[in-house]
């Protein structure tokens, strides 16, 4: 169990829930039997306040839950795809209804396919969360040699495509176009940082991700990130609502965007 906001949403709702049962079933019939014997108390502020914040509460708490959630993007991993200030949306039904706080699956509704762009809770740590892109699925023999990417024997094209101007802990890098799967996207590569290779079978039940910053991130290629189990899978990301990190905010141009 995580202690993150879907918990204290969680909490808030069942206390404001109860706060106003309890009332609407014990408390309220007899205050309106005090009323018929001449008095009519008022309604404690305590049921007051639960009364009016439940409703809201649990409209949070459903789409937050079920429909999408909002993330703020914190580092370079993910550039060009993804810039550090970006906040974005993540879809929660593409891969299933979960239960908030404990992530479970409840309704499921499809898998997660190679090449989309998945926010998952980090297996050393859940209350943390990483973004990253979809490498390997289970069974998938993941190769990376001399800065590209292999999947079950297959080289995944690239096209190179110029260059990517210094960007907070990135520096200049080659910029290129890469196809995993269905999905055409963006990396980079940043010439004088050394290729971290891999070579291994995603196990069954897990999956293998990789940042697009190939040479500034922090992904499955790490022993501290790992294979990710298919339970930490949180949603995924589908449009940038704001970008705001100062002092160049906003960058209005990416306000909208859909990710690819």
């Amino acid at each position: 169990m995580v202690l993150d906001f879907s918990f204290w949403l969680v909490v808030a709702a069942l206390v404001t829930g109860l706060v106003w049962a309890a009332d609407s079933w014990v408390f309220r019939p007899r205050r309106l039997g005090r009323a018929e014997a001449g008095t009519l108390p008022g309604e404690p502020v305590l049921v007051e306040y639960a009364r009016s914040f439940f409703p809201i509460i649990l409209i949070v708490l459903v789409i937050r839950s079920f429909l999408f959630e909002p993330f703020r993007i914190p580092s370079d991993s993910m550039m060009p795809t993804l810039l550090d200030g970006d906040f974005i949306f993540v879809n929660k039904f593409t891969y299933g209804l979960r239960l908030p706080v404990v992530n479970r699956e409840i309704v499921p509704l499809g898998q997660p396919e190679r090449g989309d762009v998945v926010v998952f809770r980090l297996p050393s740590d859940p209350s943390v969360n990483y973004i990253k892109r979809l490498v390997g699925l289970p069974g998938d023999h993941i190769v990376v040699r001399d800065k590209r990417v292999y999947v079950n024997g297959e080289l995944q094209p690239v096209t190179l495509d110029g260059m990517y101007p210094p960007f907070n802990s990135t520096p200049l890098a080659q910029i290129a176009g890469e196809r995993l799967g269905q999905a055409d996207h963006q990396v980079l590569f940043i010439a004088e940082r050394p290729s971290v290779d891999f070579d291994d079978v995603v196990p069954e039940g897990h999956y293998f991700f990789m940042g697009d910053n190939r040479d500034n991130s922090r992904d499955s290629r790490f022993p501290e990130v790992g294979y990710v189990p298919a339970d930490n899978v949180v949603g995924k990301a589908v449009r940038i609502w704001l970008n705001w990190r100062l002092p160049h905010a906003p960058i209005w141009n990416r306000i909208g965007d859909a990710v690819h």
